[in-house]
């Protein structure tokens, strides 16, 4: 385990905010196949093998200490179902008998199924970009994405039983209230749908880092109006019923 063969790049041994209402720990993976102008982690898309890998035998001794106190572990990126060999690293993880959270874009939903199968996640945070048609989203995404594997992925996870968040970041002049009424639409009836801020920080296309912030006013009027939080999520998340098509 001495080899890092997961393209892991950092690691966080405890975050309160991550997975909501849960303590974590959180694993980056590098590399990513969309080029969202408005990301905020540019190198770790752009030019993973820039970054020291992060030694996976440190990250096994914190699982080692630390599983009694923590609920689970977030694995995030860039996007980590690029890497063929994701379902090795979560087997590692899941053998310190913690629980595993995903975070994914939803480009690889065969990737997503298979993790499903072989029951080695526990949630899923998805982010949804933008409106479901492939102008929009690839507009978001930066470059030209299947529309039908984004469905695909939204499908998969709202017939699951897992925990599941669907997110999307309101960003100026890309995604506003048009886009985040029909991305809710979309969806149709799921569980939780999350509102999150664009930050002005560094981005991958720089030109974002100069736009103006949402007023704390109408990030929350945004989130008032688009959240969805179910009191039943498994009930929600078990139908199949809305309006992807």
């Amino acid at each position: 385990m001495g080899n890092n063969q997961f393209g892991i790049k950092g690691f966080i041994s405890t975050s309160l905010i991550d997975w909501p209402g849960k303590i974590c720990s959180i694993v980056f993976v590098g590399g990513c196949g969309f080029r969202c102008p408005a990301c905020h982690n540019p190198t770790l898309v752009l030019h993973p093998d820039s970054l020291d890998d992060y030694p996976l035998d440190e990250i096994c001794k914190s699982l080692a200490n630390r599983s009694k106190w923590i609920d689970g572990v977030t694995v995030t990126g860039g996007e980590p179902t690029i890497r063929k060999n994701l379902p090795d690293l979560l087997r590692i993880i899941r053998g310190y008998g913690v629980n595993i959270k995903l975070d994914t874009n939803g480009s690889n939903p065969g990737m997503l199924a298979d993790l499903i199968r072989m029951n080695l996640i526990d949630a899923v945070s998805m982010d949804v970009k933008a409106p479901l048609n492939s102008t929009a989203y690839s507009a978001a995404a930066g470059v030209t994405v299947d529309i039908h594997a984004i469905k695909s992925s939204i499908q998969l996870l709202r017939r699951s039983s897992m925990e599941v968040i669907f997110r999307t970041t309101a960003i100026p002049g890309l995604v506003e209230e048009p886009e985040l009424e029909s991305i809710k639409a979309a969806l149709g009836d799921v569980p939780r749908f999350v509102v999150q801020s664009f930050r002005r920080t560094e981005t991958l296309d720089p030109s974002f880092a100069h736009i103006p912030e949402f007023s704390r006013i109408r990030v929350d009027d945004m989130r008032e109006r688009f959240e969805i939080h179910s009191s039943n999520s498994l009930t929600s998340q078990k139908q199949a019923c809305g309006g992807l098509f």
